[in-house]
């Protein structure tokens, strides 16, 4: 009773608890909503001032551009006009006098006719007489004596020999619009006074002017135009435009001033910023806040004068519907709020009503959670050992059959390459099986000396199948090597490489080009370290701007229909940057969609302190031919480095033509290295025309990231002796040219003492292993290196074999993990604690267990080293050499 009564109380509490939240969120609710729709009010209301003001500014610019393109048009061909009257009628057309009085020329006549006819009412002659100052400027053909109002920069016009367009008098007219063009050379008329005139003007009434700029518009209109000059006077003014606007001030930027309605330190502040615009020849825009409302003003320069065209509009209409809008917007607001209102009652009744179910709800997925997080855990971890089971069977299978083959070299060679993928494929399952441990943080290095070299002909060997599936172009560029042995986590490298190159091959198109780069330079950790960077091309889909910023998240994909056929889990690109990072490393990605992607890698690493083999090779002269100038330069720089002068370029044509041109001058080259692949002739083209050319006396080798037995029949029947496969480090061009020193005999020999080094033939070993199929594999690899292996099915069978056997017996134990009656854990301390002289023996641990926890346990207990399954024979033979003296 009393459990009911604590349970009874503490839902009362909470539904009390609930009523005070929903209340509480209610209010919160409707401050909100209120809050929102009120700024959504203000924001609107701003939004449609700032509307109407960048239509406003759309329009007036759209206004001021008509109206000056009326005037140009307008002027341009009275100008036109004049210009046609000056050029059609000369003073050589017409020398003949009307009489015996009147000597005036025909040709006078002729203008005054044609002028007229041309609608303008006046003409007249003009030069600049500085001796008679203005009056005998003009001499009137026709209309009366003809006077400017701004003198000045009219007079400055025609004489630096331009056309002007300027406001002036003429007889009866006043305030007429002048349009003058130069007169000079053939067609230059001569004065009473017997000089020549420099101008022909004509005349035309301001109200073509202003029918034609639609000014004024009268009271009721709210936009009005004017023409004014730089230091603002009007150019025409209310009584002689008709525009019905009155002008109080006899300066438009006094009138802004005084009667624009504008604050005086910001019409001032207007004025100045006009008379600058106009200074530097820009329009002008300004929408002002007056006494009357808001005017928006725009100015820009008419062409051929000395005029700027200023409009103004008054927005009171506009300003009065963005009122009437507000308003409506206040309405809205006050109902929005009144019906939110009434949804939010009705959302938190009903919370209110399932809140407790659903809390009960979640407990109970909080607790189904926790229990499928930690089944999840337990099943990755336990499933590690049901998948490297059968995967040892596939590997260790394959090894046995490539070393049974008689000597079917292609077979042989398939044969290898199912191993490699087959360990490859074990490395992918090993990283989504440490995912987990990879998200928690704890994933651990294990840093061991490896040769990039190796490395990379790895990985160029497992990528080779995919690759000729999808017909893709595949190149490695290696360059600025400083070392190629380095520490490192060797299983961790090769899944950075093959992530980042099964990502390329997947997402690139047949056909497509994909290209491995590796440089070093010099690291800021110090000089024990080298910098390498890592960079994967391709040609393929690309990526959008969205899903570069979460590419190297877990389980990501892009959500797209370019991808939903590509096979994935999403976990590549979160793996690689969890192991760049646990390197102290940087990755990037740089991608364009439907352009390609390219992966940059950054990683310091330590270089493994070991004597070198000296490489030094005859000082041959030899010749490198690749389409990629990098790779022609780093090539010939390691050339250089081991004794041999390379030289290089870039085609098979201009390979041709070098080899034959050295040969005609008596310097033959050694060794020619030829690109598979090469734009025009291919390598295997290029060796055929020179054994062609020359004989089969230069030994011609062709290099390529692809394999070797694809091409090896032609490439044979064309006369290339060998092969050496891409990347081209120190190493591989040493050990590829090295045979040719003294024939293969070297090559062989070399092969044997490495062999020689883990000779452990007669040797015999105790072998725990509970699985009938293992067991098998590994006694058959054993045998063929000269092994004898004796099996004990548990742990506890192997204590007891080793315990009664004879001193000296077994040289080594070689200890699986998980069997069953005894482990090999439990097997090992057991065997530690006999009392027995070979207690000490070596126990190597051979297991699929295979994380870097279960490295360092078996260390712990006893084990003096770990070989992951599946078994890879080179390895176990080096780990027995190491511990057993013969």
């Amino acid at each position: 009773m009393s459990v009911n009564k604590q349970t009874a109380e503490k839902d009362k509490w909470w539904k009390s608890k609930t009523m005070r939240i929903m209340i509480v969120s209610i209010v919160i609710g409707a401050v909100i909503c209120a809050a929102t729709f009120t700024f959504i009010g203000i924001f609107m209301n701003y939004s449609s001032v700032s509307t109407i003001n960048d239509i406003g500014e759309v329009y007036m610019s759209g206004m001021g551009e008509q109206v000056a393109l009326r005037y140009n048009s307008v002027i341009e061909q009275r100008m036109q006009m004049v210009e046609a009257l000056r050029d059609t009628v000369t003073e050589e057309s017409a020398a003949v006098v009307t009489g015996e009085d009147d000597r005036r020329p025909i040709w006078l006549d002729n203008l005054e006719y044609n002028a007229k006819a041309r609608g303008f009412i006046c003409l007249g002659l003009y030069r600049d007489d500085y001796e008679n100052g203005d009056v005998h400027d003009f001499e009137s053909v026709y209309g009366g004596q003809i006077v400017i109002t701004d003198p000045a920069p009219f007079k400055a016009s025609l004489n630096a020999g331009q056309s002007k367009v300027a406001v002036g008098d003429c007889g009866g007219y006043q305030n007429i619009i002048l349009i003058s063009v130069p007169t000079d050379g053939t067609n230059a008329y001569t004065m009473t006074d017997g000089k020549k005139s420099t101008a022909l003007v004509a005349g035309i009434t301001n109200e073509l002017l202003v029918e034609m700029l639609a000014l004024g518009g009268g009271e009721a209109s709210s936009f009005n135009s004017h023409i004014i000059r730089e230091e603002g006077s009007y150019v025409l003014d209310e009584d002689k435009s008709g525009s019905g606007h009155v002008h109080i001030h006899d300066n438009f930027y006094d009138e802004i001033i005084d009667d624009f309605g504008m604050d005086k330190t910001e019409a001032e502040k207007c004025v100045a910023e006009l008379r600058q615009n106009m200074s530097e020849n820009k329009p002008y825009s300004k929408i002002a806040d007056t006494a009357n409302g808001r005017r928006h003003m725009y100015c820009a320069r008419l062409e051929s004068s000395e005029w700027y065209l200023v409009t103004v509009m008054d927005y009171n209409k506009l300003d009065g519907i963005v009122g009437h809008l507000s308003g409506m917007w206040v309405w809205l607001i006050v109902c929005g709020v009144v019906v939110m209102g009434f949804v939010l009652d009705g959302i938190f009744f009903v919370y209110y009503k399932l809140s407790h179910q659903t809390i009960e709800q979640l407990n109970e997925a909080r607790k189904t959670a926790i229990e499928a997080n930690k089944a999840k855990s337990e099943f990755l971890s336990n499933m590690s050992h049901d998948i490297r089971t059968p995967m040892n069977a596939i590997v260790g299978m394959t090894a046995i059959a490539t070393s049974n083959i008689d000597n079917k070299q292609q077979v042989q060679n398939c044969l290898k390459k199912i191993a490699l993928s087959s360990k490859h494929l074990l490395g992918l399952i090993n990283d989504v099986l440490d995912m987990s441990k990879i998200e928690s943080g704890k994933m651990t290095m294990n840093m061991e000396r490896i040769s990039i070299r190796e490395v990379m002909d790895g990985i160029a060997t497992i990528v080779q199948p995919q690759l000729k599936i999808k017909n893709q172009n595949f190149d490695m560029i290696i360059r600025d090597i400083q070392t190629e042995n380095i520490y490192c986590d060797s299983v961790r490298l090769n899944q950075v490489f093959l992530n980042l190159l099964s990502n390329a091959i997947k997402f690139t198109p047949e056909g497509g080009d994909i290209s491995v780069s590796l440089s070093q330079e010099d690291s800021p950790r110090g000089e024990n370290y080298v910098r390498c960077n890592l960079k994967v091309k391709d040609t393929g889909i690309g990526m959008t701007p969205e899903f570069k910023t979460k590419i190297f998240d877990s389980f990501t994909r892009e959500d797209s229909a370019r991808v939903h056929k590509t096979e994935g889990t999403g976990l590549g690109m979160s793996i690689t940057k969890y192991i760049v990072d646990a390197m102290h490393g940087t990755i990037t990605v740089e991608s364009e969609l439907g352009k390609g992607t390219e992966f940059h890698v950054t990683v310091d690493l330590e270089k493994a302190q070991m004597p070198e083999e000296e490489m030094s090779l005859p000082n041959w002269k030899m010749l490198v031919v690749d389409d990629d100038e990098l790779l022609c330069r780093a090539t010939v720089e390691s050339l250089n480095e081991i004794g041999v002068r390379g030289e290089w370029t870039l085609s098979g044509e201009d390979a041709v033509e070098k080899v034959v041109a050295s040969h005609e001058n008596g310097e033959e080259y050694n060794i020619i290295l030829v690109d598979w692949k090469l734009p025009g002739i291919d390598g295997i083209e290029t060796a055929r025309q020179l054994a062609k050319r020359l004989g089969e006396n230069i030994p011609i080798l062709l290099m390529s990231a692809y394999d070797w037995s694809d091409m090896e029949e032609d490439a044979r029947a064309a006369g290339i002796k060998g092969f050496i496969s891409k990347p081209l480090f120190k190493s591989t061009l040493f050990y590829g040219l090295k045979k040719f020193i003294g024939g293969e005999e070297g090559d062989t020999a070399e092969k044997e003492t490495s062999e020689s080094k883990h000779d452990l033939n007669g040797i015999r070993v105790l072998l725990a292993e509970d699985n009938d199929l293992n067991w098998e594999i590994a006694e058959a690899l054993l045998a063929e290196s000269g092994i004898t292996a004796d099996r004990a099915e548990n742990g506890r069978i192997c204590v007891d074999m080793l315990r009664n056997s004879e001193p000296g017996t077994y040289a080594a134990v070689i200890m699986d993990i998980r069997m069953p009656v005894m482990t090999g854990y439990e097997a090992t301390e057991h065997i530690r604690k006999l009392d027995h002289a070979d207690k000490n023996l070596p126990i190597i641990a051979m297991t699929a267990d295979a994380f870097a926890d279960d490295m360092q346990k078996c260390i712990s207990c006893g084990m003096n080293a770990h070989i992951a399954k599946p078994i890879d024979i080179q390895i176990v033979k080096a780990t027995l050499a190491k511990f057993i003296s013969r």
